[in-house]
């Protein structure tokens, strides 16, 4: 049938520096480039061109050029460009449309309307080349008493066991599943966290037997699904999280589809190859706070009460009397994930809808646990649409004790963010599991990148501090009078519970 959708991309080849080598043709999985040797010419299939920029980068003459298709519609307020293209791919396969990566519309970025103050003479800043600088915080849960014994020769030593992770810097990789991700990448996470004195997430695919090592530096996650999930499973790692949404799709469940499930995903989510791995919306033995307490202590009890167990959920609007339970059910951290948040698959309509910023869940968070007084006592986790060291800062004088960073993580090790994950066919052999596209990614140079980009921002959050006047990120924790809002109404300020610019 002809499809009436247009290309959303235009390729532009130069004539005068092609020499017609064939990489463009090779290095695409989706089959855009095609080489006729009658014709001798290399000719585009432009309607499957997702933007990867795969063959630009590859192209030995820099022959290529991926545009903006700019095709016009009659101009209507109401009905624009995207909407019509969306309801004619609808038209045609009669599906849900999928989506990769986090949301994309415009809506506001308040981040980028919030500004950070700065010391002057009164209260100097300080200089993080010449004086030290804290970044090193503390996972889990923290205690509101210690107990404090005398040990040999008279000297006091702590009696409370703590349980607490410590973190070199207050960044975690998010939760992105082998199946998801490729081998390759979920490796060079995880030798990353390792090297980083940081963490990663398993995600809800369970964990291939080659990453047990990493354990010392692995959140293992048990989300609706299920899958992988044994007793050992739960051992592996130094925390659990209990995944009930993220912010790419809050209130539904995942889909893995069942070209992506190998051998080895097969061996590692428990399930048989080739079949679609479908986690449910909810879990079906939670319906309940009451509920999710039974859990979590179920998971403390099979692990001996060794590890911190969480809770990851989406941001919505009720999002702090929800934190507030799950606190008072025993969780020792909790994840909170914007709706900027990326995914490997979403539907579109749900992804672009559905929940709310990072921003105001975490500042709503806060508030309510520093209101019920057990804000001390709980790790607060924010993740979804992080951008760089300065929405980091932003976050934790917001409130929050960590950040979890994904999409960044990703784009470190090579992603162009074309948001086709859910296709398996990522050319840059990260979203996929086909191994001519998987091996694209190696995994050494995949950690060096990612190590580059954490220690570049923990040199730019260490500057931050010293303009501030800040010795220590745990100080800065929460202290909303580091942070003024431009461009924001009375009605953000006050959600945010920050001052506006100039008071």
């Amino acid at each position: 049938m002809l499809s009436c959708l247009p290309a959303k991309f235009k390729i532009v080849r130069d004539s005068n520096r092609c020499i017609k080598c064939k990489v463009c043709v090779q290095q695409c999985a989706y089959e855009v480039h095609n080489y006729d040797a009658e014709e001798d010419e290399i000719f585009s299939e432009e309607k499957s061109c997702v933007s990867c920029h795969r063959c630009v980068n590859m192209c030995p003459t820099q022959a290529l050029t991926v545009v903006v298709y700019q095709l016009d519609y009659v101009p209507n307020a109401n009905w624009k460009k995207l909407d019509i293209m969306r309801l004619t791919e609808q038209a045609e396969s009669g599906g849900v449309l999928l989506t990769g990566m986090g949301n994309d519309l415009a809506y506001p970025i308040i981040w980028d309307n919030i500004v950070l103050n700065a010391s002057q003479v009164t209260n100097p800043s300080i200089d993080p080349l010449r004086e030290p600088m804290e970044l090193r915080t503390y996972f889990g849960r923290k205690t509101n008493t210690v107990e404090i014994e005398m040990g040999e020769n008279g000297i006091p030593q702590l009696k409370t066991k703590l349980g607490l992770i410590k973190l070199e810097v207050p960044i975690i990789f998010s939760a992105m599943s082998f199946g998801s991700i490729s081998y390759n990448v979920h490796r060079a996470l995880a030798q990353s966290a390792k090297d980083l004195g940081i963490l990663y997430n398993t995600g809800e695919g369970g964990l291939h037997k080659d990453f047990y090592q990493y354990g010392s530096n692995t959140i293992v996650q048990c989300a609706s699904g299920r899958f992988g999930i044994d007793e050992y499973y739960l051992q592996q790692g130094v925390a659990i999280e209990i995944k009930i949404g993220q912010g790419a799709k809050p209130g539904i469940g995942g889909h893995l589809p069942g070209e992506k499930v190998d051998e080895r995903i097969s061996m590692t989510r428990m399930i048989p190859t080739g079949t679609d791995a479908i986690s449910p919306a909810p879990h079906h033995d939670i319906y309940s706070i009451e509920d999710l307490r039974q859990l979590i202590f179920s998971i403390k009890e099979v692990t001996y009460y060794k590890m911190p167990v969480g809770v990851k959920i989406a941001a919505v609007h009720n999002v702090a009397a929800i934190s507030s339970g799950i606190a008072r059910a025993g969780a020792d951290f909790i994840t909170i994930d914007g709706f900027r948040g990326g995914t490997g698959a979403a539907p579109t309509m749900i992804r672009d809808n559905v929940g709310i910023p990072i921003e105001f869940a975490i500042a709503s968070v806060d508030d309510r646990l520093r209101q019920e007084g057990i804000r001390n006592e709980i790790t607060l986790v924010a993740s979804g649409g992080f951008r760089n060291s300065a929405d980091i800062v932003k976050a934790i004088a917001l409130g929050a004790d960590v950040i979890a960073i994904g999409t960044p993580a990703l784009i470190a090790c090579g992603c162009h963010v074309c948001q086709n994950c859910y296709s398996g066919k990522c050319n840059w052999g990260i979203a996929t599991q086909d191994p001519q596209l998987t091996k694209r990614v190696n995994p050494d140079i995949a950690t060096r990148r990612l190590k580059n980009l954490i220690r570049a921002w923990s040199l730019e959050i260490k500057e931050f501090l010293g303009a501030m006047g800040v010795n220590a990120i745990e100080s800065l924790r929460g202290n909303r009078e580091h942070l003024r809002g431009i461009g924001l109404s009375r009605n953000y300020l006050d959600i945010l519970g920050i001052k506006e610019v100039g008071r």
